[in-house]
This record gives C-alpha cells, sequence and structure tokens, in this order.
C-alpha cells in the first residue's frame, strides 16, 4: 500500500458518529487479511477503520445522504467548507444552533447549496448533545444543543488532509444500499460491513424490529449479500451486537466475540462497556 502525503495532521474521522470503530480498532485490525486489493465499506458512517488503513483504492458508501455529502465537499470543496465552518464557530450558541437546526422545518435547507448543507451538519454533530445524529419520522434533525465550554468546530488540518487523501487516491463515495456498494467487489477484495446493529433487547424469536430504519429482513438480506461475496472469494468481515441472532443467522462462518466500549449512546445504560460479535468469513 502505498504512502500518503498528509498535511500537517493524521487522518481520522471529521466527525463522531454512533457506532463509530476507533475503540475498536486494534482489534478489527488484527483480524482483516493480510493482504486485499480493493476496500469496500458500504456503511462507512464515521469512517474510523477506513481513515486509519487509508487505502489508495477504496468503495465507501452509506445510506445517509446528509454524511455522503460530508464526505463531497470534503473533497470537492474543502476551503469553502473550512470558511463556512469559521462562520459557524463565531456565532456558536444554543440560539444560533438551535436556528441552523429548524431549517429542515420550513424548507430552507432546499436553498442551501451541497456545502452549506455539509457545513451545517459536521458544526452541528460538533456541538450538540453527545455528538448524536438522529432525525424524527419527518426527516427533521432533532437532537439538543450539547454543554460544551469551548468545541472545536473548524478542524482546518484535518479537513485539508481528508481532502488531499480523498483526491490523491481511487477513492469511490456513494450514497445508496449496501448490496449495491459491494456489486464490483471480487476475489481478494477486503469488504468490511458495520450495519445498524440487532437490538440486544430483542429474542432470536422476535424477528419484526426495524433499528436505525434497518429492518430483520435487512439483516438477512445482508447475511445473503455475505455469502455471495464469500462464494465470489472476497474477504468479508462484520461487525454487530452480541445478539443470539447474529450467531444464528452467520452460522458456519468465523463468530469472534470482543470487547467494545460505547461512548455516545443518547442513554447512559447504553455507554460503558459491551460485548459485540466479529464475523469473519476467512481464518485469522
Amino acid at each position: 500500500m502505498k504512502t500518503i502525503q498528509k498535511s500537517q495532521t493524521t487522518i481520522q474521522p471529521f466527525t463522531k458518529w454512533t457506532g463509530g470503530k476507533r475503540q475498536l480498532l486494534p482489534v478489527i485490525k488484527s483480524l482483516m487479511p493480510d493482504n486485499y486489493n480493493s476496500y469496500f465499506e458500504p456503511f462507512i458512517g464515521g469512517g474510523a477503520l477506513f481513515f486509519d488503513l487509508s487505502p489508495d483504492k477504496a468503495v465507501i458508501n452509506d445510506f445517509n445522504n446528509e454524511l455522503m455529502n460530508c464526505y463531497q465537499q470534503i473533497k470537492k470543496h474543502p476551503q469553502k467548507l473550512i470558511e463556512l465552518l469559521t462562520k459557524h464557530q463565531e456565532n456558536n450558541s444554543k440560539e444560533y444552533y438551535l436556528e441552523l437546526r429548524a431549517v429542515d422545518r420550513d424548507n430552507r435547507i432546499n436553498k442551501m447549496t451541497d456545502v452549506e448543507r455539509a457545513a451545517r451538519i459536521i458544526y452541528m454533530l460538533r456541538v450538540d448533545f453527545n455528538g448524536l445524529y438522529r432525525v424524527n419520522s419527518k426527516n427533521q434533525f432533532n437532537v439538543p444543543y450539547g454543554r460544551y465550554k469551548n468545541p472545536k468546530i473548524v478542524d482546518s488540518d484535518l479537513i485539508l488532509s481528508i481532502s488531499q487523501y480523498l483526491n490523491n487516491n481511487n477513492i469511490t463515495i456513494l450514497t445508496g444500499d449496501f448490496e449495491k456498494a459491494v456489486e464490483d467487489a471480487g476475489a481478494g477484495d477486503f469488504v468490511y460491513f458495520d450495519p445498524p446493529y440487532i437490538p440486544l433487547s430483542e429474542t432470536s424469536a422476535f424477528t419484526s424490529y426495524t433499528h436505525e430504519g434497518f429492518s430483520y429482513e435487512d439483516q438477512v438480506r445482508l447475511r445473503d449479500v455475505f455469502r455471495k461475496l464469500d462464494k465470489k472469494g472476497a474477504y468479508v468481515m462484520l461487525s454487530n451486537s452480541s445478539s443470539p441472532l447474529v450467531e444464528e443467522l452467520y452460522k458456519g462462518f468465523n463468530v469472534h466475540k470482543v470487547e467494545a466500549t460505547r461512548t455516545n449512546g443518547a442513554k447512559a445504560l447504553s455507554r460503558g462497556k459491551i460485548s459485540e460479535f466479529i464475523v469473519t468469513n476467512y481464518d485469522k
């Protein structure tokens, strides 16, 4: 893998994201194949593993349009994004945040440019409660303002580093369904799935939930895609909760139980130490 020219800072996620994998990176990397061709991550989220590895050929995807627009704008318009974030930093207050949050309630968001939308989301995730991304049933952002003394809203070095990396390498940025995102994955490629987790509160008999817009049927479809990629000769890894359903779905594959630390759940109970599964289709 080639060395990437970076500016003053190490590449890392530009935002917090629920289910972020920073804490688990050493474990995930220890279970990865030693060599692979292209890198695929269909549920990219904050991209902790992706940025840590900085592959020179990758396909990244998420079904969250606002999130993937951030990746696109960091790639295409980093300076403009920094300018807008600087403005948000200068104006930062609870009132300012709530006013900006409200643009998705009265159609003002549709008049914003893509880079303005990206700056809005990155700013809100820097100052809102626990760095959560959450919307209501009308797709309106509804996380309250956080209580941070001096949040770092503008990280120019990081944005420029990420932009440089995305432009200097063969990185495809997609927005959509996970299945479509891995259509071109083949023998020798590495695919890492980090979907919305199966809720631990569900029993193996209860299969009618929908969690973060991801249903049990989607989990089954994901397992089927995992199997297809296995048959194609790809290296496939998946993270999920330690629910018995995961063991049931991925019977016949390697299921590793690992300890994770959760830091940005909305409830205190969902933070702290938790066990989860990493499934692989290869021995390590």
